[in-house]
């Protein structure tokens, strides 16, 4: 058969369609029973009849994608983990106002579809989606030959999720005694990545180096996937008082908890009460960054924060240690002072 005149182009619609067919069990790994219809059409069909058990339900959604994360999968050829990266950056923004995520879509653009490739980046979302009981209901898959070259790819996605109004959580919540519960990173997730990237490369260490303090080479650390916490963090909103939850991604611990403190609190983080690893020391140290500029960029190893009534802080611990995701107390809110938030003593060795 002649090649058409789109292909001669650069854009392989039947390759589009087999990356289509490969991904379609990872998909289907992901359905919740309000989905509606299969992959393949326009859009992606929830029944929303399911919302009636709500009282006041509240649709939350967020957007997203991995940055330049990516740049270290595309190096190194692997693909089935930054999806996981995706979920998690959507998902756990929603959580943070108690929104249960209910079905998420991505768009995935490259230079050239290549089958196998774009299944393994929809393996990795499918995964996390599964495991965030988020449904993977659409997408969409785009070549730009010419924009981009054949072996490079960017994708981003969107989540809806939904909470009853008089359970969303935030600012208006938070009050002086309030405890800050640290829920640990995996590693560094998807935020900071510009940075890592030019302190090592300016270093001059590979992504294929063996790392000692990593136990592993630089690219496997790298490409850890983001925690996913929306699962154990909704248990722990449903289970005890949680008055407010900050995704800490870019802008760093600070930046981010402020966002969800009212102007009359003040949130103190006591950085002696954890020991961020060792990819977190070693940016800074071989690129020289401050204490200030690091804290502005990475998350220190501290991927959520809950702002949880005090008689339950010890509660919200054992319980999200008990699923998984090491936690500890970091801090305590007090009357307001001149920041929001204030990040006092020194990083435990």
């Amino acid at each position: 058969m002649s090649e058409s005149a789109y292909a001669r182009a650069g854009v392989d619609i039947e390759a589009g369609g087999r990356a289509v067919e490969l991904m379609k069990a990872h998909v289907a790994s992901t359905r919740r029973p309000e989905v509606m219809g299969g992959i393949g059409g326009f859009a992606g069909l929830f029944d929303a009849s399911a919302l009636k058990a709500y009282e006041r339900p509240v649709l939350a959604t967020s957007t997203d994608g991995v940055g330049t994360k990516v740049a270290i999968a595309q190096a190194l050829g692997i693909h089935n983990t930054v999806g996981w990266d995706l979920v998690g950056m959507l998902v756990d923004d929603l959580v943070v106002c108690g929104a249960e995520p209910l079905f998420l879509t991505d768009y995935i653009a490259c230079g050239k579809v290549i089958p196998k490739r774009i299944a393994a980046i929809v393996e990795g979302i499918a995964a996390a989606c599964a495991a965030s009981g988020t449904a993977l209901i659409g997408g969409e898959t785009a070549e730009h030959p010419g924009l981009m070259e054949p072996d490079e790819f960017d994708m981003a996605g969107a989540t809806v999720g939904v909470v009853e109004a008089d359970r969303i959580l935030g600012a208006h919540l938070v009050r002086p005694g309030d405890v800050a519960v640290a829920m640990e990173a995996s590693g560094l997730h998807s935020n900071g990545y510009s940075l890592v990237r030019r302190v090592f490369a300016n270093a001059g260490v590979g992504l294929e180096t063996h790392v000692a303090e990593f136990a592993q080479t630089l690219g496997e650390e790298l490409l850890t996937p983001t925690r996913v916490y929306a699962v154990d963090a909704l248990a722990a909103i449903r289970a005890t008082e949680v008055h407010a939850m900050s995704h800490i991604t870019g802008g760093g611990l600070a930046s981010n908890l402020a966002r969800v403190i009212p102007d009359e609190v003040t949130v103190r983080i006591d950085r002696s009460t954890w020991a961020p690893a060792a990819v977190y020391r070693m940016v800074a140290g071989l690129g020289r960054v401050s204490q200030n500029d690091i804290e502005a960029t990475l998350n220190m190893g501290v991927g959520m924060v809950a702002m949880v009534a005090p008689q339950d802080a010890d509660v919200v611990v054992e319980l999200l240690g008990a699923r998984g995701v090491p936690s500890w107390v970091c801090g305590e809110a007090l009357g307001a002072t001149e920041h929001r938030v204030e990040m006092v003593g020194e990083y435990q060795d």
